[in-house]
């Protein structure tokens, strides 16, 4: 890979001396004793490093199981894994290499959400064509279970043979290199990259002034990080602008997105996942810049925030709602939701049971369906469960609140209710509030969901259950207080969840479902009439007080004098909408530093 610093001296640690008799525990190391520092690593200190070779390296990866490995899909750009082997056990590309172990390719599975052009979903895997012998040189790294957190400074180590500087190639014998480097939160890397570049399907990690990264050659190859003596994988190296320039970390595909994927691809012999859990506070949640809009916590007192391309403050004029950090859903029919997928929902409980979907609008305010309560209803019959994803089983970020009133329309026709808590809770990834659509149009065509704890759904856990839709054209029914979708299954539960849409980055809830009866379940040729939020204005004003609004993304900064953050706010201001074709190297003009001005091409790491 490419480290272009000298790394500091390698501080020794003794770690466990217990055996380990089976070492098909993924994620031991038995000669791994690496703390911090290093450059060259000691052969068996990653023993699920692997090579990819065609006529020579060309990607790194990583060793999941018995038989498959973990790459990237940029690695290969055609789609075939002809020709290409996968060496394990190795230590240099040159000379003697005594444990290692060179295999062929049976399969290659590209993730079918893989974009070339954005680099999202960068991710794939490759069936072994035999399954291989586990020793001290060759052993399966752990993969991170969905919702695990890797918090900002989290000390992590990324591996390979990539140059060693942008366009210089690691010097004979050509030893696997490694190097430590802190996790740089997405808010902050959004901030370096544009808010656009950077998804929930990514992590980064790096030093913000510089000289630490993975660079050309070691795409593919694992960012690893160590929990209870067991090696993680959190990422997959990916892209990046040059290599180890400051403001530019590293950013890599994050592996804990594709549990689901990965073991309905591997069906046997699934690979170890286990939930990685950073403890302490998120520095990056208080993070924000043009495009980027800070989280406020708390009440809706004006919270100051402090953006990071510019050394003054801004003071937004409005709290931030529709912002789902955890949310990286866009196209594709899923019926199954992850913790802080929509951290708005809430389940409003009668006597602990769940009754009736909600959504948090407000600081301490949840909106559901006046159909869900008695006429006058008795708020202390009820309790609003938020950051919930269950209902059955753990959940580790829900907040339980009781109800000091609840108010309903009483307008002609179907009404809502808003539900006053008695606390207000504190916004988090997995707690937001949504937007309410406020008179916004949503073209014919665009794509919105549900979310709602169905009925019979979502197996013995009753998870959160999601479904998509689209706006269809209302024809005959057309009217400015009415929305259409196509047909979409609700059950018993669902009545009083949302209908989402996203405009600008943001959700708006567009509609306020209903109860439905058994025929809502057959398509039917016409399209789902709602009616929508916004005939509801004058009653939830009055309510709530006031609608939340997305922060203005257009929030002006000051000019900075500070040259060496020249880069970082150039890239935020023009984001590189291009990128070089996958299989390329990065390419880096030195000689534009003259001018003081940076050509930088924006291409995967091979």
């Amino acid at each position: 890979m490419s480290f272009r610093v000298i790394l500091t001296a390698a501080v020794l640690t003794l770690l466990t001396q217990e055996c380990v008799s089976q070492l098909a525990v993924c994620g031991v190391a038995n000669l791994n004793t690496r703390i911090v520092g290093g450059q060259d690593a000691p052969a068996g200190f990653w023993p699920w490093q692997v090579s990819l070779q065609g006529s020579s390296h060309f990607c790194g990866g990583s060793l999941i199981n018995n038989q498959w490995v973990l790459t990237a899909a940029h690695c290969f750009p055609s789609g075939s894994a002809s020709g290409v082997n996968v060496v394990l056990g190795l230590q240099s590309l040159q000379g003697s290499n005594p444990n290692s172990v060179s295999q062929t390719i049976r399969t290659l599975i590209i993730h079918p959400d893989y974009n070339s052009e954005t680099s999202d979903n960068d991710i794939a895997l490759l069936q072994l064509s035999s399954a291989v012998t586990f020793n001290n040189y060759i052993t399966p790294v752990c993969l991170p279970s969905i919702g695990s957190t890797f918090y900002s400074g989290v000390n992590t180590w990324v591996t390979g043979w990539g140059a060693i500087r942008s366009g210089v190639y690691l010097p004979a014998p050509q030893t696997l290199q490694e190097v430590q480097v802190p996790i740089v939160g997405n808010r902050q890397c959004k901030c370096s990259y544009g808010a656009s570049k950077i998804t929930d399907n990514m992590v980064c990690a790096g030093l913000m002034k510089g000289g630490k990264d993975s660079c050309q050659g070691d795409s593919g190859g694992p960012l690893v990080i160590k929990q209870n003596n067991l090696w993680i994988q959190a990422g997959v190296v990916s892209f990046g602008i040059g290599c180890a320039l400051p403001n530019f970390p590293g950013v890599y595909t994050r592996v804990s997105q594709y549990q689901t994927w990965i073991n309905t691809k591997i069906t046997s012999n699934q690979p170890g996942f286990i939930a990685f859990t950073s403890t302490g506070t998120d520095s990056d949640l208080s993070v924000s810049c043009p495009g980027v809009p800070a989280i406020v916590t708390g009440t809706a007192n004006t919270t100051t925030t402090t953006t990071t391309t510019a050394s003054t403050t801004t003071k937004p004029t409005a709290a931030v709602c529709g912002y789902a950090p955890q949310n990286s859903r866009l196209v594709g029919v899923s019926s199954v939701t992850n913790n802080g997928q929509w951290p708005w929902m809430a389940s409003l409980q009668k006597n602990g049971k769940h009754v009736c979907g909600g959504t948090l609008v407000s600081f301490n305010a949840v909106l559901s369906n006046a159909e869900c309560f008695s006429s006058p209803p008795v708020a202390s019959e009820w309790t609003v469960v938020l950051g919930r994803l269950k209902q059955n089983g753990s959940n580790p970020f829900e907040v339980s609140l009781n109800v000091t009133n609840i108010t309903l329309s009483n307008q002609t026709g179907s009404n809502v209710a808003v539900l006053q808590l008695s606390t207000t809770p504190v916004l988090n990834n997995y707690i937001q509030p949504i937007c309410l659509d406020n008179g916004r149009t949503f073209p014919v065509g665009t794509t919105c969901w549900a979310a709602g704890w169905s009925s019979g759904q979502g197996g013995d856990e009753q998870l959160l259950q999601e479904f998509q839709t689209s706006v269809l054209d209302c024809g005959t029914n057309s009217t400015s207080s009415s929305i259409c979708t196509e047909i979409f299954t609700l059950e018993q539960g669902d009545s009083g969840g949302p209908l989402m849409c996203k405009l600008d980055g943001y959700w708006f809830q567009t509609v306020v479902l209903s109860s439905v009866n058994s025929t809502s379940r057959t398509k039917r040729a016409t399209p789902r009439v709602f009616e929508k939020v916004s005939n509801f204005k004058d009653f939830l004003l009055r309510t709530l007080g006031t609608f939340l609004s997305p922060a203005s993304t257009n929030t002006a900064s000051t000019n900075s004098t500070n040259t060496s953050s020249s880069n970082s706010t150039n890239t935020t201001s023009n984001p590189l909408a291009s990128s070089a074709r996958e299989g390329t190297p990065f390419f880096f003009s030195f000689h534009l530093f003259i001018l003081s001005f940076c050509l930088l091409f924006f291409s995967h790491r091979n």
